[in-house]
């Protein structure tokens, strides 16, 4: 398997396997399928904000990818951000995910980021184990705050706080502004 930054040519292939989940999961909330032109769109953005949005390959084949998105538009998240890891449905439990998030993180290392933010539509036992063993702590549940395919959905939040130096630095400067604000 090759990790490798995310092309706008990408864009067809990620929607091939984004897609199948909205069709057929509570994994994402989207209801609709989307376009590979939509997808271009997403990769842009996600990419003009300065974060990693990754690509797994195998054999020279798009298998699974995994992005960050800011957690909320407003400047004081700016530390913060929200993980998404999607990979085909042929490879699902193989690893896939888990070496995505892994380079995720090890990228986010070395930003100002400090936290990422895991949203897991319940239940998703994979999705989950993932989480645990990548060491995120769960801080929450969202009781049944979702509605597709007929019924409600409750999400579970979970965190894990980055320790490169980038992000420790970064803190600390914003600490030291709000103390001679």
């Amino acid at each position: 398997m090759k990790i490798r930054e995310a092309r706008p040519e990408d864009a067809g292939e990620f929607v091939s396997i984004y897609n199948y989940y909205v069709e057929n999961t509570t994994i994402s909330f989207e209801e609709a399928c989307i376009s590979a032109d939509t997808m271009r769109q997403r990769i842009a953005k996600v990419a003009k904000a300065g974060l990693p949005w990754l690509v797994a390959e195998s054999d020279g084949v798009v298998i699974g990818y995994a992005y960050v998105s800011p957690w909320h538009d407003r400047s004081a998240y700016r530390f913060t951000v929200e993980s998404s890891v999607y990979v085909s449905r042929d490879v699902r439990g193989k690893g896939t995910g888990k070496h995505l998030y892994l380079a995720l993180i090890e990228r986010l290392e070395k930003t100002p980021v400090r936290h990422i933010m895991g949203v897991v539509a319940l239940p998703n036992e994979r999705s989950v184990g993932l989480h645990e063993t990548l060491g995120f702590r769960k801080i929450g549940e969202m009781k049944e705050i979702g509605f597709k395919f007929n019924r409600l959905i409750t999400v579970s939040l979970w965190q894990y706080t980055l320790t490169g130096d980038v992000a420790e630095a970064h803190a600390a400067d914003a600490l030291h502004e709000v103390h001679h604000v």
